[in-house]
């Protein structure tokens, strides 16, 4: 018998706001490559995130490894627009003393 080879389809789609994520789930690509890079073995990563099967972790694994300039560059880029966000809502919210507002503010209701 000999085997037969057959390409498997990459685990990965991108959302509507260009968010790539393991397909079928809400787990995103910069945390399982994050998670990898922190030292975590696929099994533990499936254990941190049941939705993602093992087959699918070691998948994306591999595809980061294998590209791991374009992925490299596409979590600078997710970096840089969390940043510009939170910049753009710490502009918006003050984040100095909110512990103090929303004591008072439950202070304020319970009277």
């Amino acid at each position: 018998m000999t085997l037969e080879i057959e390409a498997q389809p990459l685990p990965l789609a991108v959302d509507i706001d260009g968010v790539v994520r393991i397909s079928g789930t809400r787990v995103t690509l910069d945390t399982v490559v994050y998670a990898f890079l922190d030292g975590a073995t696929a099994e533990e990563i499936a254990q941190q995130y049941p939705s993602l099967s093992l087959p699918d972790i070691y998948s994306v694994i591999g595809y980061y490894l294998n590209q791991s300039a374009k992925v490299n560059k596409y979590l600078r880029q997710r970096e840089r627009l969390a940043a510009k966000v939170k910049l753009r809502n710490e502009t918006r919210f003050d984040p100095e003393g909110v512990r103090d507002r929303l004591l008072a503010r439950q202070t304020g209701q319970g009277t």
